[in-house]
C-alpha cells in the first residue's frame, strides 16, 4: 500500500466502508493515522519486513493491484480505491529475500502480454486479480495467449472469489471461482482467495462450488485468508471442513488479510478455538504471526503454511503465504 511518496507511482483514495476502514487498518499494522499522508510506501513496506522476519514464516508474498479495464482494453476512470503498481513489488522483491513478487495485470490491457512479460523476467511468482472488482472474466476467449504463457510460465493466478466489502465491486457475478474454469482448462495453477465463502447473510457464498471443482481440477487450490476477522466471512462448518477434512485441506493454503485486523474472536464465539486460545494469540502484537497463530488452533496443519513453495515458479523459498486482500502479506 503506499500513497505515491517517493515516486513509486502508488495512489490510495479510499471510497465507500474504505473510508471508514482505513483507520482500524492502520492500527492494525501499528501505524499512525497521520502515515496516510506521510510516507505511507515506505512506512508500511518496512512494517511487512519487520513482521515476516519477526514471524514464522520464511517469506510472504507482496501483491500488486492493477486498475479496472474494459473488455476492449479501455480503462474505466475513476473506480478504484488503490492502485500498487508492478515496479513497487517486484523491487521490494529484489531488495528483501522475505518479500515476493505478485504482479497485477488486467488481461484486456493493450500491453497485457509485454506487461506480463517484464513480470516473469522480474520474477515474479504470482498474478494476483480481483475479478468482480477490476471486472475479469476469465472465461472470455480473448484472454486465452494470456493465459496460455502463464501455463507455459508456470506463473499462479490468485484469484479473489466470494465477498467483497472492501473495494468498489463492477461485477458481482464475477466472485463465482467459476470465473477460473477457462484458466484451469488451460493448465494455469489457480488459487481461489477465501476458498469462495460469502459474508453470511449479505452475499452469495461458492463455498459448495469451489469444494466441487477441487475434486474436478487438480491444479485449484484456495486459501484461509480473512477467515481470522471479525468479518463473518465463512459459515463455521465451512472452515472446519477446511482443516478437517483430509481431501480438501490437502488443496489449503494458508494466506492472510493483513492488514485488515486480525482477531480469534468470532472464532472463539462459533466453537473453533478455545478461549485460552483466543487469549493467547490476542496477546501476539504481530499481526502477520497472529494469523497465523489462529489458522494453527483452527485446526491448519503445518503443511498449509509449505504446500505453495514447490508450485512456486523457480526455487522453493520455505513456509510462504499468499496475500488475501491486496496490497498485503501474510
Amino acid at each position: 500500500m503506499g500513497n505515491g511518496t517517493g515516486g513509486t507511482g502508488c495512489w490510495y483514495r479510499p471510497r465507500g466502508v474504505t473510508r471508514f476502514g482505513a483507520p482500524l487498518m492502520l492500527r492494525g499494522v501499528g501505524l499512525p493515522k497521520s502515515a496516510l499522508t506521510g510516507d505511507l510506501d515506505g512506512l508500511y513496506a518496512a512494517q511487512m519486513l519487520r513482521f515476516v522476519r519477526e514471524s514464522s514464516l520464511d517469506a510472504a508474498v507482496l501483491l500488486a493491484q492493477d486498475d479496472a479495464y474494459q473488455p476492449n482494453g479501455d480503462k474505466i476512470e475513476d473506480v478504484g480505491s488503490f492502485y500498487v503498481p508492478n515496479d513497487f513489488v517486484l523491487g521490494l522483491a529484489r531488495q528483501h529475500p522475505e518479500f515476493l513478487a505478485a504482479v497485477s495485470i488486467h488481461p484486456a490491457r493493450h500491453d497485457a502480454l509485454d506487461e506480463l512479460e517484464r513480470g516473469l523476467a522480474g520474477g515474479a511468482v504470482l498474478l494476483k486479480c480481483l475479478p468482480n472488482c477490476q471486472n475479469i472474466d476469465w472465461n472470455d476467449p480473448r484472454y486465452t495467449r494470456f493465459l496460455e504463457r502463464m501455463a507455459e510460465s508456470g506463473l499462479i493466478l490468485l484469484a479473489h472469489t466470494g465477498s467483497e466489502r472492501t473495494l468498489p465491486v463492477l461485477d458481482r457475478k464475477l466472485a463465482d471461482p467459476r470465473v477460473l474454469t477457462r484458466a484451469l482448462e488451460i493448465g494455469v495453477t489457480c488459487i481461489a482467495a477465501h476458498c469462495g465463502t460469502g459474508l453470511m447473510v449479505l452475499d452469495p457464498d461458492y463455498f459448495d462450488v469451489f469444494v466441487a471443482m477441487t475434486k474436478k481440477y487438480p491444479r485449484l487450490y484456495g486459501d484461509n485468508s480473512a477467515l481470522a476477522g471479525c468479518n463473518f466471512r465463512a459459515r463455521p462448518s465451512a472452515i472446519r471442513r477446511m482443516a478437517q477434512d483430509a481431501e480438501l485441506q490437502a488443496r489449503i493454503l494458508h494466506g492472510s488479510d493483513v492488514p485488515v485486523p486480525v482477531t480469534a474472536v468470532l472464532a472463539w464465539l462459533f466453537g473453533l478455538v478455545t478461549w485460552r486460545q483466543w487469549r493467547d494469540t490476542a496477546a501476539i502484537a504481530n499481526p502477520i504471526e497472529r494469523d497465523a497463530q489462529i489458522k494453527r488452533a483452527m485446526g491448519f496443519g503445518e503443511e498449509t503454511f509449505t504446500r505453495l513453495a514447490p508450485l512456486l515458479r523457480g526455487p522453493p523459498r520455505g513456509k510462504v503465504a499468499p496475500a488475501g486482500s491486496p496490497p498485503t502479506v501474510g
